[in-house]
Formats: C-alpha cells, sequence, structure tokens
C-alpha cells in the first residue's frame, strides 16, 4: 500500500471502548465498502482491537489514529496497524511515523504545518479539525499556493458536507463518524453500520 488516500473516499475515525466488538464493527465497515479504519488510540482497548481486526478481517486496512508519541507509533504497528494518523506532528513524532515503514498522515491547521512537511517530503496530510480550522473555503483557498500537498480532512465532517470536500482538488478523502451511530454501537446493531458505511461509500466528487 503506497497511499492511504486512495482508499476509500471516507476513513471511518473508530473509537472502541471494547475490544470484542472490533471484529464484528470492522466487518461491517469492509462489507459496506470502507476498508480503510481508522481506530484511535483513546481508548485502553484500541491496541487489541487493531491486532484483532489485523488478524481475523484480512480485507481490512486497519490504521491507528490519535497517534501522538513515537511509542504510540511503536505499540500501534506492533499490533498491526497498517497506517498511522495524528492530529499534529512535531519533528520526534514524523521522525518515528517515517521510520515505522508504514504510510502516514500527519495533522496540520496552518499553512506554516503545511510547508514545513512539504519541505520534509511530506505531501499528505491529515488536516483536523476540519470544520474548526476553516473547513471547506480554508482548504479551498490554498489549493492554489500549496498545490503539492492532498488531504483527508477530519473533525466535524457529516453526510452532508462530505461531498463539499470530496469536489476540492486537494482533497483525496475524508474522516468521520457520522457511519458509526452510537446507538447502533450499543446495540451492536452490525447491519445498520454496514448500510451507513456503503451509503459513505457511494460518495464521490460532484461535479464543480
Amino acid at each position: 500500500m503506497t497511499s492511504v488516500l486512495e482508499l476509500a473516499p471516507v476513513i471511518p475515525v473508530v473509537v472502541i471502548e471494547d475490544a470484542e466488538d472490533a471484529v464484528p464493527l470492522a466487518r461491517a465497515l469492509v462489507a459496506g465498502g470502507l476498508p480503510a479504519i481508522e481506530v484511535t488510540l483513546r481508548t485502553p482497548a484500541a491496541p487489541d482491537a487493531i491486532r484483532a481486526i489485523a488478524a481475523e478481517v484480512p480485507d481490512a486496512v486497519v490504521g491507528a489514529g490519535t497517534v501522538i508519541s513515537p511509542v504510540q507509533v511503536e505499540t500501534a504497528v506492533s499490533a498491526g496497524a497498517r497506517f498511522l494518523v495524528s492530529p499534529g506532528w512535531t519533528d520526534a513524532l514524523l521522525d518515528a511515523m517515517r521510520d515505522s515503514g508504514v504510510p502516514f498522515l500527519p495533522g496540520v491547521s496552518t499553512v506554516s504545518e503545511v510547508v514545513a512537511l512539504l519541505e520534509r517530503g511530506v505531501t499528505e496530510m491529515k488536516f483536523f479539525p476540519a470544520e474548526a480550522a476553516g473547513g471547506k473555503p480554508y482548504l479551498k483557498s490554498i489549493s492554489g499556493p500549496l498545490p503539492g500537498a492532498r488531504f483527508c480532512p477530519t473533525g466535524g465532517i457529516s453526510r452532508e458536507s462530505a461531498p463539499g470536500y470530496l469536489s476540492l482538488p486537494n482533497v483525496a478523502c475524508v474522516g468521520g463518524t457520522w457511519m458509526l451511530p452510537p446507538d447502533a454501537l450499543a446495540a451492536k446493531d452490525w447491519s445498520r453500520v454496514e448500510a451507513l458505511a456503503a451509503e459513505a461509500a457511494s460518495l464521490g466528487a460532484p461535479a464543480a
């Protein structure tokens, strides 16, 4: 895998409280057409969830999100993460992600951060928190001066706003949680998750 951005128009951002939910949840997302799954390292269950998905759902491309330290990079890759996503970056974190051997999306929210990554040869980034940091107008405004950067905006994106982001020339995919409603997860309603994932997977760039 050379690019996380090419796997699907939407990357589900998953917070797993119980590792036993990881496999059925991942199977539902994959069945719906969303193979790239970002499991955030926000809960103690996350490494075990990544490990279970990597072992038992071969069609899933499981990654780790909310990676904020070199230690977490090692933990995630050891658990089987095939890509890494961070909300921001430092030199130490960037070096660790680069040395991990798996694709990564460092988070940015300013032009200076984007330029600094481009100087380091990194062209694929997470734009976070997307809505709070300026959303679609912001990304559209920087596409001209920074044509070499491609983004996966994440943070506050909904089913309704996703197509607008995907219409931008510098956006390859978006990250979101709308296909993972809390009540469906609590009820373990995997068929509903699959249906919402299928709807998300059908999103493409509309005509400008």
